[in-house]
């Protein structure tokens, strides 16, 4: 084979590489977040290691850093990870036709204190992500953003109940009453995780509180 045809054969040869397809990439993504949560939240942030992710994904150390820079970078992504995954399983039944904002409120609240697999990992996780910026300041705005969207996506919510059942002034303080429900459920839910009480009794605390927070 001469040099040309050689040269032509080789191109040949890597055209799919430079052609691989965006959807394995995603899920190989994928893949390596849904692992990273799981390491995190058996061994948590500091007993997760980066090779343990790399092999539950089923993917190559190599390839998960050319994904994620670095180990801080996977850390950040899981943190977005665990904040999606969240939304999905509480809008799952909150988004249910003929729900009152009321409900809608009391569901994705109520979401996060369900005694499920997912629900628990996902927890450990967010638990542990969000204690690591204590020490891991390159964490914090990553925190700091989920939360503040998690305080206002539930503000709204307080403003529409408020607005359904004729309050005055819907939109009047909902962030510091959305602020406070999300600190109890956090709070809450470190409680649960921690066996420091009953799952149905730290319910019960949460019901409370947002039947007081909407009175």
């Amino acid at each position: 084979m001469s040099s040309h045809s050689a040269a032509i054969g080789s191109t040949a040869r890597q055209r799919p590489r430079r052609h691989r397809r965006v959807g394995d990439v995603s899920a190989r993504r994928e893949r390596i977040l849904e692992a990273a949560i799981s390491v995190i939240a058996r061994h948590g942030v500091r007993g997760m290691r980066v090779q343990e992710v790399a092999a539950e994904a089923e993917v190559s150390v190599t390839l998960l850093y050319h994904y994620f820079g670095s180990r801080s970078g996977l850390l950040e992504h899981a943190l977005g990870a665990v904040s999606e995954h969240a939304a999905r399983y509480s809008l799952d039944e909150a988004a249910a036709p003929g729900r009152s904002a009321r409900q809608e409120l009391e569901i994705r609240l109520m979401a996060e204190l369900q005694d499920t697999t997912e629900v628990e990992t996902n927890s450990r996780a967010w638990g542990e992500l969000r204690w690591a910026s204590v020490f891991d300041e390159s964490l914090r705005p990553t925190v700091a953003r989920l939360t503040d969207e998690w305080v206002e996506d539930i503000a709204g919510l307080i403003a529409r109940v408020r607005e359904e059942e004729g309050h005055p002034d819907p939109g009047a303080d909902t962030a510091p009453a959305a602020e406070r429900l999300v600190a109890l459920v956090e709070g809450l839910s470190g409680r649960w995780l921690t066996g420091a009480a009953p799952l149905a009794h730290l319910r019960q605390l949460l019901s409370g509180g947002i039947a007081r927070e909407l009175a």
